[in-house]
């Protein structure tokens, strides 16, 4: 994966942007690629692909996040949540690197300890399929007032988050490259 982008551009993320070529209908980014850029998060359980929170009558707030939204063009949902996990893992490694503090990681999700010693959740993911792809939505709170659950904000943590979001798209296109290039280094085995 060569593509990517930051964006200062403000977006408010409301679910509608998970669908095949909304990277290319707003940023020009053909193919597989990756795009951030910050704004509210308000995902209305009309607009939810993940079913456990919709059951559970959990939309999604935020009064300002970093989205990364990823498409790739095959349709394997396994693989696409595996590339989910990756971009996580990827952010925990930076997000531990910068802030010198453990990050706890619970499936898809990251975890940093609140002033009150309990762990505030600091993103959301998922990962899905549509005809033609699939595609990625990771949030991370900047700001956190008002949300649902306990959360933990990247502001609290002083992060410069332009700078964070760049670095973290770099390295996970990087690591998804390397990945290619890793199945097309080996011979066949019979």
């Amino acid at each position: 994966m060569q593509t990517y982008l930051y964006t200062q551009q403000p977006i408010t993320y409301d679910g509608r942007q998970l669908s095949p070529h909304w990277l290319y209908r707003q940023f020009d980014l053909l193919g597989d690629a990756i795009a951030a850029f910050s704004g509210p998060c308000r995902v209305d359980l009309s607009e939810m692909v993940d079913l456990e929170d919709v059951k559970a009558a959990a939309p999604i707030y935020s009064p300002l996040m970093l989205h990364c939204i990823a498409e790739f063009f095959q349709t394997d949902l396994e693989l696409a949540v595996n590339r989910q996990r990756l971009l996580i893992i990827t952010a925990k490694e930076l997000l531990e690197e910068i802030t010198g503090r453990r990050v706890q990681r619970r499936g898809d999700d990251l975890y940093l300890p609140r002033p009150d010693g309990k762990p505030g959740k600091l993103s959301v993911s998922i990962a899905t399929a549509s005809p033609i792809s699939t595609l990625i939505h990771t949030g991370f709170n900047i700001e956190t007032e008002s949300t649902p659950v306990p959360t933990v904000g990247l502001a609290e943590l002083n992060l410069d988050v332009p700078a964070f979001a760049a670095e973290l798209l770099h390295r996970y296109a990087a690591e998804v490259q390397d990945i290619w290039l890793a199945r097309c280094k080996v011979r066949a085995v019979s």
